[in-house]
């Protein structure tokens, strides 16, 4: 399948297909990570974003908590 970017605002987008978002089981509100090789984009559809914050509010939870203690432990 060939695609051509086409413009948004003073971006450049491409448009994918229904099929291809249904296939991967995407939809408008996925967050992607992009990554490049240096000759190829890579989109790679983040579908446990739900997890990672709360992995991250964990961590914000016990920094708050334990503070001082890793504090003393970095010294």
């Amino acid at each position: 399948m060939i695609k051509k970017l086409i413009q948004h605002g003073n971006s450049a987008a491409i448009v994918i297909d229904k099929p291809i978002l249904e296939m991967l089981h995407i939809t408008n509100k996925t967050s992607f990570e992009l990554t490049t090789d240096g000759k190829n984009i890579i989109l790679s559809p983040q579908n446990n974003i739900k997890q990672e914050n709360n992995i991250l509010e964990s961590l914000e939870k016990i920094n708050k908590k334990y503070a001082h203690v890793l504090k003393r432990l970095s010294k």
